[in-house]
């Protein structure tokens, strides 16, 4: 069983950019996400992985909070992409894992859900100079 287009773009839209949907889904009216979490992995964190499962673990990484609006992303025809390139700090030693996944969650660190996960176009592989990042091009499809 499938959803209908219409519903699967309201679905991102509630989810990445907080846009209620009438008469049965609202954001939370008293403290509402107002941004979600993006992390890279070395590996597929799986359908019941959590957002630190195999999470890139280089020096000086952080995951990258994207404004939950139209600024940090574009929602049309049920995709979803970034906005604008979400570029993660650069490489600065410790593990040189090739990062091949990306997932999005709702906190800045530790075991927490994942909401949408996928595989990178291209391994990134990690070394001296290299920031890894997903372009706008990166997409999710609600299908």
């Amino acid at each position: 069983m499938s959803k209908s287009n219409v519903f699967e773009n309201d679905l991102l839209d509630l989810i990445f950019n907080g846009t209620a949907i009438p008469n049965l889904a609202d954001n939370a009216a008293t403290s509402p996400l107002t941004e979600l979490y993006v992390a890279l992995h070395t590996a597929d964190p799986g359908e019941s992985g959590d957002q630190s499962t195999s999470e890139a673990a280089y020096s000086g990484y952080a995951r990258v909070a994207v404004a939950r609006n139209g600024t940090g992303w574009v929602v049309s025809g049920n995709v979803v992409n970034p906005a604008a390139n979400i570029d993660f700090p650069e490489w600065a030693g410790g593990s040189t894992s090739d990062i091949t996944h990306f997932s999005i969650g709702v906190a800045s660190s530790g075991a927490t859900g994942i909401l949408y996960k996928g595989a990178l176009a291209s391994a990134i592989t990690m070394g001296a100079g290299v920031t890894p990042g997903l372009s706008t091009g990166t997409s999710i499809t609600e299908d």
